[in-house]
């Protein structure tokens, strides 16, 4: 059996709007001279795509709608915020407040991911009033840096952009691909025998989001640990992003 491993990358400097992801990552590589492979795939966390994008909003500049400031009384929140989350919105998919001061809306973004606050975010930006946002297209941002990457190590890789979200019956958060580029997202196992030789009608794994998680094991939001690369997986090169990954709705039974 092969391994997997998973290789963190230790003192990359404080991503700022402006600076370019992947000539960090190669001057990184070259300092520490780090030995990357053909086939590695690097995961990279969703907040220093965003910073780099300047994807970061002064809530001091948002002026609330009427509507903002009627939710955001439903829901305990700060209608700047209510009204930057809507303004990635495209469908309002669940809203509550089960808990005094602590509510919850569930959306779907203009990029068609369902999480909570569309992504809109307050940790490690610089405290304060600032929140990031999403990338405005993570696949156009993972292919970018994997193209930059590629040339600058003349090796053939993997990018994925990971986000970290809750899950609908299940306490607790994990991360999941909101971008990818160099991987199929899917692998999809139709047609192939399982282990006592029947055939597999329904096995599609979310092979980008199992990558993910896995290397969410190292990024934790106080660790500093924004990149890590996965090393020894044979994955399904090409694809067409982590849109692959998002259920049709006509097939979504929980919607």
């Amino acid at each position: 059996m092969k391994n997997i491993s998973l290789i963190p990358l230790e003192g990359l400097p404080r991503v700022k709007p402006g600076d370019d992801i992947a000539e960090l990552l190669l001057d990184h590589f070259r300092k520490n001279k780090t030995e990357i492979n053909n086939g590695d795939i690097v995961v990279i966390a969703q907040k220093i795509v965003s910073k780099a994008e300047n994807r970061i909003v002064n809530l001091n500049d948002v002026k609330p709608s009427e509507f903002a400031e009627k939710l955001s009384l439903e829901i305990s929140k700060d209608p700047r915020l209510v009204e930057v989350i809507l303004g990635q919105t495209t469908k309002i998919i669940k809203m509550d407040q089960r808990v005094e001061d602590k509510g919850r809306l569930i959306v779907e973004t203009i990029g068609g991911v369902i999480c909570a606050n569309a992504g809109v975010d307050m940790s490690n930006v610089s405290g304060g009033d600032y929140v990031t946002l999403l990338p405005e297209d993570s696949d156009l941002s993972a292919e970018k840096i994997k193209d930059r990457l590629e040339q600058g190590l003349n090796k053939e890789l993997a990018v994925i952009i990971t986000d970290t979200v809750g899950r609908p019956w299940r306490d607790g958060l994990l991360d999941i691909a909101i971008g990818c580029s160099g991987i199929k997202a899917l692998h999809d196992q139709r047609g192939e025998l399982d282990s006592d030789g029947l055939r597999l009608n329904a096995t599609v794994m979310a092979t980008a989001d199992q990558i993910a998680t896995a290397a969410g094991l190292l990024m934790e939001k106080s660790s500093s640990l924004p990149v890590v690369i996965v090393r020894g997986y044979k994955y399904d090169k090409g694809g067409s992003g982590a849109g692959e990954l998002i259920r049709n709705p006509a097939e979504d039974l929980f919607r």
